[in-house]
């Protein structure tokens, strides 16, 4: 019997914590937001990509797995900051990625 009603309570308990941070939780709170739910929000809009190599590649995020390859439309490859190349698509193995950053300007504006 006790045992069965320490479960239901941490049940309740989980639960209610998790209706919390649902709903924003109380005043001063924050939600958290993992890398997973990062990369979900960003998909559709223009990256940049850097590469252990150093050099980014800026476009529109199409895709990406598990292992963190890329598929990107529209994409500008830059070495040293400057522009070497302009791609369709273009496909980055994951292995390769040492970070994704949302651009803070977008294609058109030359970013």
């Amino acid at each position: 019997m006790i045992v069965t009603l320490l479960a239901f309570l941490n049940v309740y308990v989980a639960e209610k914590l998790k209706k919390k941070m649902s709903s924003g939780g109380e005043k001063g709170s924050t939600t958290t937001k993992t890398p997973a739910d990062f990369l979900k929000s960003i998909r559709g809009r223009p990256v940049v990509v850097k590469l252990n190599s150093g050099v980014d590649y800026r476009g529109i995020l199409a895709c990406l797995d598990g292992y963190m390859n890329i598929a990107m439309e529209q994409t500008e490859e830059y070495v040293n900051g400057q522009l070497k190349n302009k791609y369709g698509d273009a496909f980055i193995r994951g292995n390769n990625v040492l970070y994704i950053s949302t651009s803070k300007r977008t294609l058109a504006d030359g970013a």
